[in-house]
């Protein structure tokens, strides 16, 4: 746990954040001093998280190219230029082998786990980059390294998200700009809830996964490393 007041003061978006991993992670960084916004679609989810933390939402889809600009846009414009710190923590995710998976629900995954952060990133990046600083974290998942059945959608989507920061980070070398990969292993939010893992063999009980505070715990400490301290990729496991 850092010192509260850590992150004091500074602009952190963090998306998908009207549930799970993102609604953890925008709670501790606002306990951490943060300004924080809040980007997801669901717009009663969204502004119930931003009136219990203190927070600005920012109802945008991450598949609507027009919504998210403007919401970034309205950011900027309050903040005077890009916030110091992006967390691109939405997600979909879902469970089918490939001889059954839809092309409908490989398409959903690329397009909001790894074509949404691009959105976000191409959005913000270039003022990020004339500033000279700024963190951006990125949320993968253990499925982004490591094959697993019935996550071809998905983890095509990681996998994609993982190349695309390995690139982020040679680009941004030198520049005082960051970035971090975070590749938590299962973590127990609500998208277990439709696959019943306590009751399926081949997957992990809920009791072993992670939970969505060790997540947002690794977004709070790489967030308060000084601007020195580079942490390319950081992977969380259960012990």
């Amino acid at each position: 746990m850092s010192d509260a007041g850590s992150l004091r003061g500074l602009d952190a978006l963090v998306t998908g954040a009207s549930r799970g991993i993102g609604a953890r992670v925008a709670e501790r960084l606002a306990e951490e001093g943060a300004r924080v916004w809040l980007l997801a679609r669901s717009g009663d989810a969204l502004d119930a998280v931003a009136a219990r933390i203190g927070a600005t939402a920012l109802p945008a889809d991450l598949a609507d190219d027009a919504s998210v600009w403007s919401a970034l846009d309205r950011l900027q414009e309050a903040v005077g230029g890009p916030p110091g710190l992006v967390v691109n923590a939405a997600g979909v995710f879902g469970l089918e082998p490939l001889a059954t998976e839809t092309v409908l629900d490989f398409d959903r995954h690329v397009e909001v786990n790894l074509r949404g952060a691009f959105l976000v990133i191409r959005s913000l990046l270039p003022a990020m980059l004339e500033r000279g600083d700024g963190l951006i974290v990125n949320v993968g998942s253990v499925a982004g390294r490591r094959a697993f059945p019935g996550n071809g959608a998905y983890s095509a989507s990681k996998y994609g998200l993982r190349g695309m920061h390995e690139v982020l980070l040679e680009e941004v070398r030198g520049t005082g700009v960051r970035a971090t990969l975070l590749e938590p292993a299962a973590t127990d939010t609500s998208a277990w809830d439709r696959h019943d893992p306590d009751s399926a063999p081949d997957l992990p009980n809920r009791s072993a996964m992670l939970d969505v505070d060790d997540v947002a715990e690794a977004v709070v400490f790489v967030a308060s490393r000084p601007p020195h301290v580079r942490i390319p990729l950081l992977q969380i496991e259960r012990a």
